[in-house]
């Protein structure tokens, strides 16, 4: 037990800091190639802060433990809403753009949506996977056209290359140091928690929304609130709902191709529901007073505790 507790905690930090070198590595990339950075954080760190969730639920599928891999996502969702904003907006009001209101925001709410359609025969497919694949295209080509269309501050990139050129090869290793982290640290989470349910009676679907669930979320904790810090609010709330799409589209999209995902029951008249209830929420605490205030981030952290305690009944 205390060796797998170790390991569980060492995994946890290898993924964490796997998830730091590649969204650093993979961010000074693409700017040192003079791609801007709100479509950088529309696709490049909203993908890179998905990983933890990709490796552990890939892995999980793996090994067939399912309810840890969907376990995992909507953990992960859910802690992305309660914890993380709830926390964020605790810590300093965060304001949101009409873009975030009326297009990120309502596409995180359909792919809720569709997922829960999906798992209604409790098991998503390799086919389901692919539409939910598809949907995550559209939704990247529709950020990146819009995002033609908002003028950024270009001596942001053109300072940024000029440091970030010279020493492409540097972000090269951090991005590969980070995948090998990714992948090493989902290894001994999986198989660690797998333990510890086991030994502590509790199943592995449990294990996956509650500690594995927060341990993969920790990179969009720490871009949330570094970004909300900067003053930087819709990054803070965007890279939220970007992560929790990509969790829903790509990771569950792509688990399917390895192996048909199943799905708990239990979850689909309970946990699944409570994901979806979070999303939803969203729009109206935030379009109303047009900011998530403290009061409002109080209420949704006070919401999370609601859920952890739920879930452990």
């Amino acid at each position: 037990m205390t060796l797998n507790i170790i390991l569980f905690f060492a995994g946890l930090l290898l993924l964490y800091y796997g998830a730091e070198y590649l969204v650093t590595g993979s961010t000074h990339l693409a700017l040192s190639y003079g791609v801007r950075p709100l479509v950088i954080g529309l696709t490049v760190v909203s993908f890179a802060t998905s990983m933890p969730e990709l490796m552990v639920s890939l892995f999980a599928s793996i090994k067939g433990s399912s309810a840890i891999a969907a376990g995992n996502i909507i953990g992960s969702n859910v802690a992305n809403i309660g914890l993380i904003l709830g926390s964020a907006a605790l810590l300093f009001p965060l304001r949101s753009g009409r873009g975030i209101l009326f297009r990120e925001l309502p596409y995180m709410v359909l792919a809720s949506v569709v997922v829960y359609g999906f798992s209604w025969d409790s098991q998503l497919t390799a086919g389901e996977g692919v539409v939910l694949l598809f949907m995550l295209v559209a939704f990247l080509y529709y950020c990146i056209r819009t995002a033609r269309e908002v003028e950024v501050d270009t001596s942001f990139v053109d300072d940024t290359r000029e440091i970030v050129v010279p020493t492409r090869g540097r972000w090269v290793v951090y991005v590969i140091l980070g995948i090998v982290g990714l992948g090493v640290g989902a290894e001994l989470m999986v198989r660690s928690a797998v333990a510890i349910a086991l030994t502590l009676g509790v199943s592995e679907a449990v294990i996956g929304m509650s500690v594995v669930a927060v341990g993969t979320s920790l990179p969009e904790l720490a871009a949330s609130v570094v970004s909300a810090w900067k003053g930087e609010m819709e990054l803070s709330i965007g890279n939220v709902i970007g992560s929790n799409i990509f969790n829903l589209l790509f990771v569950f999209g792509f688990c399917t191709l390895i192996r048909p995902v199943e799905i708990e029951r239990s979850l689909l008249f309970c946990e699944l529901p409570v994901m979806l209830l979070f999303s939803m929420a969203l729009w109206p605490l935030m379009y109303f007073g047009h900011a998530l205030d403290r009061k409002k981030g109080f209420g949704l952290l006070v919401a999370y505790a609601g859920f952890m305690v739920m879930i452990f009944q």
